[in-house]
């Protein structure tokens, strides 16, 4: 009996990549960002003890009454509302995981928003 191979995805290949080398700390934790076809998730990992710090997205219920605008107006508010949460804990620095997806549109908007919001990364 033949092993069976495993088939990566283009985008599951490059998320290996990304996260051989991008770990979160306690002092600068990981900013993982996922993508479906209608809305984005942002978590804050500390990778050390293995816990989410903060987590947030299109679902949540400060953003769900707010509908109005197109997907990428929702990500830059979930990239504000992250930034916002970070600061409560005393967050101020991120390591920014793109989680496989490439730098444009939504993903994009979300960053150009936490940072503008004051996170660094």
């Amino acid at each position: 009996m033949k092993a069976k191979t495993l088939r990566l995805t283009p985008r599951q290949k490059r998320k290996f990549h990304i996260r051989k080398n991008v770990t979160g700390t306690a002092e600068r934790p990981r900013m993982s960002v996922f993508r479906s076809a209608k809305h984005i998730y942002v978590q804050i990992i500390d990778d050390a003890v293995g816990g989410t710090l903060v987590a947030t997205s299109t679902m949540s219920k400060d953003l769900r009454a707010n509908t109005d605008g197109d997907k990428t107006q929702a990500a830059k508010r979930v990239g504000v509302l992250v930034a916002e949460m970070c600061k409560s804990k005393n967050i101020t620095a991120v390591a920014f995981d793109r989680n496989g997806f490439r730098y444009h549109g939504r993903i994009k908007a979300l960053a150009d928003a936490a940072r503008e919001a004051g996170l660094d990364f």
